[in-house]
Formats: structure tokens, sequence, C-alpha cells
């Protein structure tokens, strides 16, 4: 999943980005209200990480401004600011939820679980695509009753495609979503990884869930292959 933090405490920010880098999570930092903003309207994110106090325009203002653009991205607040009126006024704004600094990583990744699963299609808990199973929280796949390993890309990459069975996904979307908006690398990656999810949870099991649609992208057999 893509998510966008703004936030101008640069310490701050890189400790957030690699931890969310860690979790399997494709992370985009912008360091003003006004970057943050434009990155917001252009990007395609599944969750906005905003503080509140920022350069250039605040987060209130930000968040204000996507709602009344029609920009429905599930916004997490963080801020050092802690009150009952702070907290009323972000909610009412258009945020989703709302996280006092300092603050528990733990709580920041399961408030951000739950924000995904409040999304306009359903996003249960646990995913479920065939016999394929695969919990996003313990970071953990099955095929069947047997579990696989996969590296945090790999999980990342898996969990977007289960996220959308039966949908074809170009090389773009998934390097949009799955890696982060600076990536400027070869989008052949994406090939690469493909080719070891297959290796992974395909082959060994005699399936073929991964499937490539010729000139478009990639998809995951609704039933699980």
């Amino acid at each position: 999943m893509r998510i966008l933090l703004i936030e101008d405490d640069k310490h701050l920010a890189r400790s957030i980005k690699r931890g969310l880098e860690a979790e399997g999570f494709a992370a985009d930092v912008a360091l003003d209200g006004i970057d943050g903003l434009w990155r917001a309207k252009e990007g395609d994110y599944d969750v906005i990480l905003l503080d509140i106090m920022l350069p250039g325009m605040n987060g209130y203002r930000v968040c204000a401004e996507l709602r009344a653009a029609g920009n429905w991205t599930p916004i997490l607040m963080l801020t050092a600011k802690d009150g009952e009126l702070d907290e009323a006024e972000a909610l009412d704004t258009g945020a989703d939820d709302y996280l006092s600094k300092p603050f528990s990583y733990l709580v920041l990744v399961a408030r951000i679980r739950a924000l995904l699963r409040r999304g306009s299609r359903e996003r249960p808990a646990t995913l479920h695509v065939g016999d394929l199973r695969l919990d996003p929280a313990a970071h953990r796949v099955w095929r069947q009753e047997t579990e696989v390993s996969l590296t945090p890309r790999q999980f990342a990459l898996l969990e977007f495609l289960m996220r959308r069975p039966g949908e074809v996904l170009s090389k773009g979307t998934i390097l949009n979503h799955v890696w982060d908006f600076a990536f400027d690398g070869d989008p052949n990656i994406v090939e690469v990884y493909i080719r070891h999810l297959r290796r992974k949870i395909d082959e060994p099991f005699d399936r073929s869930a991964i499937q490539t649609v010729r000139l478009v992208g990639y998809r995951l057999d609704p039933d699980g292959g």
C-alpha cells in the first residue's frame, strides 16, 4: 500500500518512512503543507499521514482542501497538539483519525491498517483469494495450510494484488503503489518480483494465480489460480 507522510520534522519523517518501508508499505514524504497538498492531489495514495503544524499551509487547510476537491483518501492526523478541541477540529475538517505525539509506532501501524479497511471497497483484516490467505498485520501468508515466507517487498506486492483480485494492473500502477514516488530504477523490477512471487506461491502448489495480460499488466485470479 502507498502512503503519503506530510511532516516537517525531517528526523521524524525519515524515521517513520523507514519504519513503514520495513512493514512493506511504499512511503513518500512531503516536508510542508503546499508540497503535501500537491502530492496528495497528483498521486494515488491509500492513506495520508498529516501533521497539523506545517510551514506553508497547516494540516487543517490541507485536509479541508482535499475534501473540498472530492479527495477522500483516508487521513490520519499526527500532531504535537493534544487536546479535545484540536482533535475535534481535525475530525470535523475531514480527517478520519487523530494521533498525538509522541505515539507508539505499533499503534500508528495498527491505525493505518484500520484506515485501509475503511475504504470504499471491502477491506477485511485478513485477505482471502481462493486458497491464498494473507494477514497484513502479522505479515504472514498461507497457500492452503502451508505458510509461505516472503520478503517485505514481495509481501507488499502480493497484498496489493490480493486487494484487487481479477483486476488487470499495469506495471506503472504496481510501481506507484508498491514502490515509492521517487523510484527511478528499471520498471522491469516489477517483472522480477512477479517471477519471485510465482516461484513461491504458485509453482510449488501447481497453481497459476498470477497471470500476465500481454501488453497490459498482471492480474490475480479471483479464485486463487
